[in-house]
């Protein structure tokens, strides 16, 4: 298996391959950048088809959340953690606590949250072996699920999107198409359905989407329709990668937002959204609500930090919106610029690379 070649690898500081033999467990813990302090990303547990996809992810993953640090003004690194497994047939409290371990060798470098595949229950398990976790339990002195935050960040981003794109005030009357049922996508769409926009949602689980049907009078279409729904906005909120060449030419979209991380394939496909006339909210920035909430956990849970940088997603991306059009180039160039200059000033100067 290549690591320092691999396609995904952005001069990472440190990957870790974990193995434990009485609880099966097998995973890859990734940090990518400590410049501005310790890693912090959450636990992912995926049935990945092989080791390199789950290399992939991970490296991926890591390198979206040094960005999506700088960019929310956290003095967090970026890391990332992947359980390659079946959550739901073979993840055990024991194979949990045995993450938490090797969380633990790593000695405070990463922080470890729930994630896709993971929830804040299990990391109750996670935290009997490492000191090293957020995104605990309230009866832990956790703050419990981050989703809800997560999509209030992206509602608060949409509405910056649909003031910059249309010059509209509210969300009430748009057509949204949300990709992902999953805990965000889910309070995504309670928080549109409340301001009144339609939506279009699409999801693997039917049970899920029959619920949204009836409880949002949402329209489902199968999966790989959501693309070309007829909507104003298109929210993906499930895994990542799903804006590519196919994808992107389908979209009936004035604007792409969502709680995913690294929804571009690739890092020219910004461009090409930004030469069909659709405004991107890069996901690293977006979708910084849950992490903004977590990361408070770490001196005490602060309500009120947690509000003023939630809200602040929307100022933050009407910014880089502006920036982008200012230079001409896609809105995800110039997102990555802001975190960049961030954490170019973290290290003295010294440009991260790409």
């Amino acid at each position: 298996m290549t690591v320092f070649s691999h396609e995904a690898f952005a001069d990472h500081e440190q990957v870790a391959f974990v193995c434990d033999a009485a609880t099966g467990l097998k995973a890859l813990i990734a940090i990518h950048d400590t410049s501005l302090g310790p890693a912090l990303g959450g636990c992912r547990m995926y049935p990945y088809a092989d080791e390199q996809a789950a290399l992939r992810d991970v490296l991926r993953l890591s390198h979206g959340m040094t960005y999506k640090a700088a960019a929310a003004g956290l003095d967090l690194g970026g890391g990332k953690a992947v359980i390659i497994g079946d959550p739901r047939r073979q993840k055990t409290p024991e194979l949990l606590q045995a993450m938490g371990r090797a969380v633990e060798r790593l000695g405070g470098r990463y922080i470890t949250a729930e994630d896709v595949g993971t929830s804040v229950a299990d990391f109750a398990e996670v935290r009997k072996t490492t000191g090293h976790v957020v995104g605990l339990p309230t009866e832990l002195g956790g703050s419990g699920d981050p989703s809800p935050t997560t999509a209030l960040g992206v509602f608060y981003g949409l509405n910056a999107a649909a003031r910059h794109r249309w010059g509209a005030t509210r969300l009430s009357g748009c057509a949204v198409a949300v990709q992902g049922l999953g805990n965000v996508g889910w309070h995504l769409c309670q928080l549109l359905h409340e301001a009144g926009a339609s939506l279009t949602i699409s999801d693997l689980d039917e049970s899920r989407v029959a619920k949204a049907v009836a409880t949002f009078s949402a329209c489902a279409v199968a999966p790989e329709a959501i693309y070309a729904a007829e909507v104003d906005i298109f929210a993906p909120c499930a895994m990542g990668a799903v804006l590519d060449d196919t994808s992107i030419a389908r979209l009936s979209c004035g604007i792409v937002g969502g709680a995913a991380n690294n929804q571009l394939a690739r890092e020219d496909h910004g461009e090409q959204l930004r030469a069909r006339g659709i405004l991107y909210a890069p996901d690293f920035v977006i979708n910084a609500g849950g992490m903004i909430r977590v990361a408070s956990e770490r001196t005490g849970y602060d309500q009120d930090f947690v509000d003023r940088g939630v809200e602040g997603i929307g100022r933050t991306l009407q910014a880089i919106f502006e920036s982008a059009e200012a230079a001409g180039v896609p809105t995800q160039t110039a997102a990555l610029r802001h975190a960049r200059a961030r954490l170019a000033r973290a290290r003295g100067g010294h440009a991260l690379a790409a």
